[in-house]
């Protein structure tokens, strides 16, 4: 007897994947920020560069959670297209 089903390998791999898209969103927004008042400071822009490189961590962000979600979505649809493996 299996003490877990493939399904349930399947969930918490999907659960991981989706927790590292929604960090990667924090900190595509972070590095973004960060990225955007260094250059405010250099160039004497404040907050034009801070502004403009936190959109630009904003779309990064959505982008790979996008990606990240349409990629777990495949691999649940694929996973539920096969017929069950029946182990005993």
């Amino acid at each position: 007897m299996a003490l877990f089903r493939n399904s349930d390998a399947s969930m918490v791999r999907t659960a991981g994947e989706l927790s590292a898209a929604f960090l990667s969103f924090i900190v595509a927004i972070a590095l973004g920020w960060w990225f955007g008042h260094m250059l405010d400071g250099r160039l004497g822009t404040p907050p034009w560069m801070t502004m403009l490189f936190s959109l630009f961590g904003v779309v990064a962000g959505v982008l790979n959670v996008y990606r990240t979600v349409s990629r777990a979505m495949r691999s649940v649809g694929q996973s539920q297209s096969r017929p069950p493996s029946r182990r005993d």
